[in-house]
């Protein structure tokens, strides 16, 4: 069944500690909110499945709708429903980012810059040194245990929040914690920048195609998006006109980019917004290096307070998605570009 008790934690950084690279380590980082309530999260560094180490993606400006969407810096931990246009963060249907983009780091190694723990520590110390930094981590609350202080940190009660990772296409016995809007993160708000830094993790036997309602593995398809040929997001979303000039309804455009050096065979791919609309792709070869521009219609929207595209094979596979927010999209007749 799907995670309990998922939601955001709104708090603000003042401790961390590192595990090391034994049993099933985590960066472990102590939080207090604007009532004076202690909480840690555990943030793996390191799967208890092979292969060990993790994937991760940081986004040092991290640009989407779903920011709007959390609760106040500060103010505690707020339950999330398992839906889309909330807080709640889904790795595929969300377009938080690239999946082909994630890279392996090891948990922990001597030197500096070399592991996923300094990847972690460079964000969250820069946090805890800016008394004005907002933190979110999105995940599975544990506790509180009024009688039992925290393991890590000692405060009373126990209590915070863990899973902070992706929760869907598991394998094994992990299957069973398998859902959709119940992904993890961790989200930092720097207001002096009004920057978002944002940090995604999955673990190498997690996969990126699965069922929209029970986030089961779909059998049958790579790990990640490929075309059917098996390029990694060998055609790409990269810029749209989500806000033309002039009155409603206007003439939007979706801009997409064969990256690869051989054609690429467009019949039965659809492009899909923010609701599942769908609009179908002219049918035939889009060469390499060559670029394609859709006007939107048929029920196919790009709305100008944020949204996603996402870009899908002949076989309903996810190819590429990508999201925008009401800000990029506040210019009239301005391309935003992904």
């Amino acid at each position: 069944m799907p995670l309990k008790n998922y939601g955001v934690l709104a708090a603000t950084a003042i401790d961390r500690r590192r595990e090391g690279a034994s049993d099933t380590p985590h960066y472990q980082i102590h939080l207090r909110d604007t009532n004076g309530t202690h909480y840690r999260a555990a943030v793996n560094v390191l799967s208890q499945q092979a292969p060990s180490e993790l994937l991760f993606i940081v986004l040092e400006d991290f640009r989407h709708p779903m920011t709007a969407q959390l609760p106040d810096p500060g103010s505690g931990w707020t339950d999330l429903p398992s839906k889309p246009d909330t807080a709640s963060l889904d790795f595929i249907r969300g377009n938080l980012f690239d999946p082909a983009a994630m890279r392996t780091l090891p948990p922990d190694l001597p030197g500096p810059d070399n592991d996923l723990a300094d990847l972690l520590d460079h964000f969250v110390q820069r946090a805890i040194n800016d008394p004005s930094a907002a933190v979110f981590l999105i995940g599975q609350r544990f506790g509180p245990e009024p009688t039992i202080p925290d393991k890590v940190f000692g405060f009373k009660p126990g209590n915070g929040v863990h899973d902070i990772h992706m929760n869907q296409g598991n394998s094994g016995h992990f299957t069973s914690d398998d859902g959709v809007f119940q992904d993890g993160g961790l989200l930092i708000h720097f207001p002096a920048e009004d920057r978002w830094v944002a940090v995604f993790l999955a673990f190498q036997s997690q996969s990126f195609h699965t069922d929209d309602v029970t986030g089961h593995t779909i059998p049958g398809t790579p790990p990640r998006p490929t075309d059917p040929a098996g390029h990694v997001a060998a055609v790409r979303i990269v810029g749209a006109v989500v806000n033309p000039v002039g009155p409603a309804p206007e003439d939007e455009t979706v801009t997409l980019l064969n990256t690869t050096a051989a054609p690429v065979d467009l019949t039965g791919w659809h492009l899909a917004d923010r609701a599942k609309h769908l609009l179908a792709l002219p049918a035939g070869p889009l060469a390499a290096g060559a670029t394609l521009t859709v006007r939107g219609g048929n029920g196919f929207e790009l709305g100008n307070h944020g949204g996603a595209i996402t870009l899908l094979d002949a076989r309903g596979l996810k190819v590429h998605g990508v999201a925008y927010t009401a800000r990029q999209a506040a210019a009239e007749g301005r391309t935003v570009t992904f």
